[in-house]
């Protein structure tokens, strides 16, 4: 869930944004004056910093300055200063957006969801590789490496890999995966099954895949 720390003075406008990015699916921590943003941001903790610039005790183009030097999280200004020279220098502060008063619930959530979508497109991707033994599965473009070789599997082939290779050890019943993999409501020969393991041992090669007489399968007994 995406985290929002919100700066903002007024009660009114302050319950209208929580209410409304909560139902959106934020998680949103609510403060009143400059004082108590700065002490309360910490970088990695939030997404998006909404703020506002008229505010108690530090204003927010101060407090834009301090969280740009401790982080490059997303700054959107949301305020009732709608000149130019405002909007300069909220921009030259670093500010990822410039929101002005009175404004449009439904444009300004559309705003907090783009600058999330180029805030993160930004950051480097992150390895999502399941790994078992030599066996590197990226679930993401369905690419499979045994040993450094890519292996070509079905969608089938690849989702019971998948399934076995994120519990390792475990044993899985014929009718499990049937249950898990194929999700029929009529009653299935479970030798579909059996097939389907029989090609993916041999499209991986080694003996990866254990038979568990009477049980079912599992892969290994060991993962990484």
């Amino acid at each position: 869930m995406r985290r929002l720390l919100v700066v903002e003075d007024e009660p009114e406008i302050r319950a209208l944004l929580y209410n409304h990015l909560t139902n959106e699916g934020f998680e949103v921590d609510l403060v009143e004056d400059g004082v108590r943003a700065v002490s309360s941001f910490e970088p990695g903790v939030y997404d998006l910093v909404l703020l506002d610039i008229m505010l108690p005790k530090i204003d927010g183009f101060t407090v834009c300055e301090v969280i740009k030097k401790r982080s490059d999280v997303p700054v959107m200004f949301l305020s009732a200063l709608s000149d130019d020279k405002s909007q300069i220098k909220g921009y030259d502060l670093m500010a990822d957006d410039y929101v002005t008063k009175p404004f449009s619930m439904p444009v300004l959530i559309r705003k907090i969801n783009a600058l999330l979508r180029r805030s993160e497109g930004s950051k480097p991707e992150e390895d999502n590789s399941i790994r078992y033994e030599d066996i590197v599965i990226d679930p993401d473009t369905m690419e499979v490496l045994v040993g450094g070789r890519e292996v070509e599997l079905t969608s089938k082939e690849f989702d019971l890999l998948v399934t076995m290779v994120r519990n390792p050890g475990r044993v899985y019943s014929r009718e499990l995966l049937l249950d898990l993999l194929w999700d029929y409501n009529a009653l299935v020969d479970d030798r579909i099954v059996d097939c389907h393991i029989k090609n993916l041992r041999h499209k991986l090669g080694g003996d990866y895949i254990e038979t568990v007489r009477g049980r079912g399968y599992r892969i290994g007994k060991k993962g990484i």
